[in-house]
């Protein structure tokens, strides 16, 4: 009896134990929780940027709204990194691992205290990112996108709803609605806040404001995927008919003459050669069968045909290929014309997509990204980049050097490499942690 008693206070004494060596890490993650609220506040209704009254399609009402939900979770975020500061001056990390060097976690806390320093590093620079945004000192910085930009884009746009955008919130307050928020007051924020949702859901108003936003999302949802038609379809267009109606017809009749050659590399030579002997060989083999077998001035005949047959066709190919060489250099300034005539619908794409790749779910995220990584940097993808780069040598009628696409095959798939796992750890991991563990435990899996 007494040795179980002993036992338990033993286990309780150990659990205690670790609930306050775990403070520092406790402490820092709620913080890291709250600034990733901010976050996701941030790029779903401000699109990236700063929470503030220079957003144009919320009410007072709304704006108001996110001011108490940013003013709550700043606060958590200081008071959580400043129990986090204090405790870690206390804690030795190594106290920690002596606590658990008898059990069978051991491993386990050697393991993570390995890993913690740049873990914290990276936690406490993005909370720090995201509090010097809100420090009184800073100005106030504009949205990724403002209304104004899309109403600009399309001008019935602030005729057809500005009705439903009522009167533009005042900068001066909001401000003072900070200096409230920012006093203590007698309820928990937790019940402010749900009973400002309650309020919110029953202001006649909210409808009106819910279908302000879906036509916005609307608008930008039409102007992105216009630009992205534009993109694709101007460049391939110009390619095509440039090539069709004006390079393809001079190259041909330059080429006309008897003197221009014939083959505009070896490759195409060796095919033709190859091509022909092909031809003779079955000849050689139907005559054998044959009967009566043909005269050998007639498989000369036959040879002379085909020869001039498999002549056409290459000189056309190879004409071909010079008239790609010049409208796939149209294309490409058309290209750059459509992009640097249309920023704010550059502006407008960034937002759509940022807005639609962050909204997927985690698995969804892991997916795409184990799909991307395999296939362009996988264990098969060599042979991918291989039959690629032989189809763009083929297209300019260049020779495909076996030397160049082997040594490009062996650095360009590193490279893109180490750019998905840069940004896996220096971006999604910050955006996404839970992305970041589903696409690890697919990866292992």
């Amino acid at each position: 009896m007494q040795l179980s008693v002993f036992n338990t206070l033993k286990q309780s004494f150990r659990n205690a134990n670790r609930w306050f060596y775990s403070t520092p890490e406790r402490a820092l993650d709620q913080a890291y929780d709250a600034a990733l609220k901010i976050k996701a506040i941030e790029d779903e209704h401000f699109d990236g940027s700063k929470i503030s009254a220079a957003s144009n399609r919320y009410s007072d009402n709304a704006l108001a709204f996110f001011q108490a939900e940013l003013q709550n979770y700043l606060k958590i975020a200081k008071i959580r990194l400043t129990e986090f500061k204090t405790s870690r001056s206390v804690v030795n990390l190594s106290n920690q691992i002596a606590t658990v060097t008898n059990s069978a976690a051991a491993n386990r806390y050697a393991s993570e205290a390995r890993d913690q320093p740049s873990i914290i590093l990276e936690k406490l620079k993005f909370i720090d990112e995201i509090l010097d945004k809100y420090k009184p000192e800073r100005t106030v910085s504009s949205a990724l996108v403002p209304i104004e930009s899309v109403s600009s884009l399309n001008p019935s746009f602030d005729n057809r709803f500005d009705n439903d955008l009522g009167s533009r919130p005042n900068p001066d307050a909001i401000d003072n609605n900070d200096s409230v928020l920012d006093k203590t007051g007698v309820l928990p924020r937790s019940i402010l806040g749900t009973l400002n949702r309650i309020k919110r859901e029953l202001d006649p108003k909210s409808e009106d404001q819910m279908i302000q936003s879906f036509r916005n999302s609307k608008v930008k949802t039409v102007i992105s995927v216009r630009f992205i038609l534009l993109l694709i379809i101007v460049p391939l267009l110009t390619q095509q008919l440039s090539k069709n109606f004006l390079f393809e017809p001079m190259v041909h009749q330059v080429r006309a003459a008897e003197t221009a050659a014939t083959f505009i590399n070896f490759e195409l030579e060796e095919e033709a050669f190859a091509e022909l002997q092909k031809f003779e060989e079955k000849l050689k083999f139907q005559n054998l069968i044959k009967a009566p077998p043909l005269s050998q001035e007639e498989i000369e005949t036959k040879l002379k045909e085909k020869a001039e047959e498999i002549e056409r066709e290459y000189r056309d190919e190879g004409s071909d290929a010079i008239a790609n060489v010049f409208a796939d250099l149209l294309s490409v300034i058309a290209f750059v014309v459509v992009v640097a005539t249309n920023k704010r619908e550059i502006a407008i794409l960034k937002s759509f997509i940022d807005e639609t790749v962050y909204g997927l779910s985690d698995s969804a995220k892991a997916f795409i990204i184990i799909l991307f990584t395999d296939m362009f940097v996988g264990f098969h993808s060599p042979h991918g980049w291989e039959v690629l780069l032989e189809g763009v040598s083929r297209h300019l009628g260049l020779p495909a050097n076996r030397d160049f696409i082997f040594l490009f095959i062996a650095t360009f798939p590193v490279i893109l490499d180490t750019i998905f796992k840069y940004w896996i750890f220096r971006y999604l991991n910050r955006i996404s942690p839970s992305a970041v563990a589903t696409y690890r435990n697919m990866n292992e899996g």
